[in-house]
């Protein structure tokens, strides 16, 4: 019976845990959603918890198309298509990349691949903060300064590490017979990767397009220093929009134009949360 009782308080304070975490998302979440769907006459009113009397979606419109980000004043649109041209090539190009360098790193030991490995993971954990001048020399001296180019190439370059380490991890734990009987049927490098280990890889790959769609999407620092002054993703603007302090906060509008630079990511990962819980499953987190 003691035992039972030390279940069931158990229970119980894990079931207040998970509330109190639900809560702690959902409530500044709520305030975001009803604050962005009131007037501002009726937000001077106080009752931040309370539903708008007079649902509008002006707010949101006049984040999108008309709000004041810095000098210009066409919303967060430009923004969000930056944003978009920015993550497409960066989420494709560092996903295809480190699966084929989890792949090599797995299957075909190539001398000194596993000190390349590690010097991949230090760079991976070195602070991106230390790259930032001599890359910003590097790519002036280059000709693509301030230009999105240079902004995918930088998310590429620090994505390499984790997509790596997620595809190799999982390859690792894949039967070494199916690319032993691959190479005797005379199945060369390409071939394997294409034909056996793409079609096997669809958990994981969607793990790594998480990762790095998130990761891309809500960047500030590369945006802001790399991009230049046409090519601000949308937290850039967003940034600039909220800190305007010109006449009254327009409280409804910053809470519309958070909640629509936050809905990509938030988006991804609801209609792919499945795949992404099976993917950590299959050994994106094993060792």
């Amino acid at each position: 019976m003691r035992r039972r009782d030390q279940q069931r308080v158990g229970r119980i304070g894990l079931w207040l845990f998970i509330l109190v975490s639900v809560l702690f998302f959902v409530v500044p979440l709520y305030v975001m959603i009803v604050t962005s769907l009131k007037t501002m006459p009726e937000i001077r009113e106080g009752g931040i918890f309370a539903l708008p009397r007079n649902l509008t979606f002006d707010p949101w419109v006049e984040a999108w198309s008309t709000a004041c980000t810095g000098l210009r004043c066409s919303g967060l649109s430009g923004g969000f298509w930056n944003s978009v041209k920015i993550l497409v090539p960066s989420v494709a190009i560092s996903v295809l990349f480190g699966a084929v360098n989890g792949y090599a790193l797995s299957f075909w030991r190539a001398r000194g691949g596993e000190v390349l490995f590690a010097l991949l993971m230090v760079g991976a954990f070195i602070p991106y903060q230390l790259f930032i001048y001599p890359l910003s020399l590097s790519f002036a001296a280059a000709g693509i300064g301030s230009s999105l180019t240079a902004v995918v190439l930088i998310h590429v370059i620090f994505g390499l590490p984790i997509t790596t380490l997620v595809f190799r991890n999982y390859y690792s734990g894949l039967p070494i017979e199916l690319i032993k009987a691959a190479r005797i049927d005379g199945a060369g490098f390409w071939r394997i990767f294409v034909s056996i280990l793409l079609p096997m890889s669809g958990p994981i790959t969607v793990v790594a397009l998480i990762l790095q769609a998130t990761g891309i999407w809500n960047d500030y620092l590369f945006g802001l220093i790399f991009a230049g002054q046409g090519n601000q993703p949308m937290t850039v603007q967003l940034t600039a929009l909220v800190n305007t302090r010109l006449g009254e906060r327009p409280y409804n509008v910053h809470m519309a134009a958070t909640i629509l630079t936050a809905l990509v990511p938030l988006l991804i990962y609801l209609f792919s949360g499945r795949w992404f819980v099976r993917g950590i499953a299959a050994g994106a987190v094993k060792g």
